[in-house]
């Protein structure tokens, strides 16, 4: 009786999320974001300014409420559900890449690949900037005990010119840049993945992450611009991001093909004639 050799079978391939990419990549998205936008520019622009009057009515709502002690974690938390709020850019960028005319009707009902799970995503991102707050609350407790706040000049002036303020704003800011970090990596390209492409929201979350982190220099470079560009809205009361915001979204639109590569063929037919 003789033996049948058994050929080990190879473990499959893990796919290389490595893009041999140059760190000034980045910019050239950010023009690309600029060429969309003015390309029939009412509608992003009117994108942009539903966005910005959607925050000042948030932040209006914040202070009658009483709660305008979180502003400054609830604007970071804008930044978090950024990539889900960008969904109708999304759109125009991919139907300029087929060929097509883009108007704000098609940006304000987008037709995505994989609805549900941007709206899963979208989900996520949510419970993220909830667990943020929870976090800013504790770390306030921690620091200053359980006295009440004050009102967001009060906090402020705590926040400047104490020691406890100043640790407060040391340990806040490392923690906030972990939750950023996180909601950057499972958000920049999975929610234009969805968009384009059919798969499950954890799986597009998993591949974000997975390209963010294997292309960390180009990641650090993208999150630098868009926090300066946010900065900079912030800087203009918000009025900026009546043009920031369409230029970022359209910007992360290619910056998801830049980093998909063959993967993400525009899935529209491009228009006849």
């Amino acid at each position: 009786m003789t033996e049948t050799a058994i050929t080990p079978l190879e473990p499959p391939l893990r796919p290389d999320f490595h893009r041999d990419l140059p760190l000034a990549a980045p910019i050239d998205w950010l023009k690309l974001g600029i060429r969309d936008t003015f390309q029939s520019p009412a509608s992003s622009l009117a994108y942009g300014l539903f966005v910005f009057v959607i925050s000042l009515i948030t932040i209006g709502g914040l202070f009658l409420l009483g709660y305008d002690y979180i502003l400054l974690p609830a604007l970071a938390g804008f930044m978090v559900m950024g990539p889900a709020i960008a969904v109708g850019l999304y759109e125009k960028s991919l139907l300029l890449a087929a060929g097509k005319r883009s108007e704000l009707r098609d940006m304000m009902l987008v037709h995505a690949r994989s609805p549900g799970q941007i709206l899963f995503v979208g989900v996520i991102l949510m419970l993220v900037v909830m667990l943020w707050l929870r976090a800013a609350f504790l770390l306030y407790a921690l620091f200053f005990g359980m006295i009440p706040f004050g009102g967001f000049d009060q906090v402020l002036a705590t926040t400047f010119t104490t020691p406890q303020g100043w640790g407060l704003l040391l340990v806040g800011t490392a923690t906030g840049g972990l939750f950023a970090a996180f909601s950057f990596a499972i958000s920049a390209f999975s929610i234009p993945m969805l968009m384009n492409e059919r798969k499950d929201a954890l799986t597009a979350m998993g591949v974000s992450m997975a390209m963010a982190w294997s292309n960390k220099g180009l990641a650090i470079v993208w999150g630098g611009i868009v926090i300066a560009l946010f900065a900079i809205s912030l800087l203009t009361a918000l009025i900026g991001l009546i043009v920031v915001f369409p230029i970022l979204g359209h910007a992360t639109w290619h910056a998801y093909v830049a980093m998909r590569g063959d993967t993400a063929q525009v899935t529209r037919e491009p228009a006849e004639g």
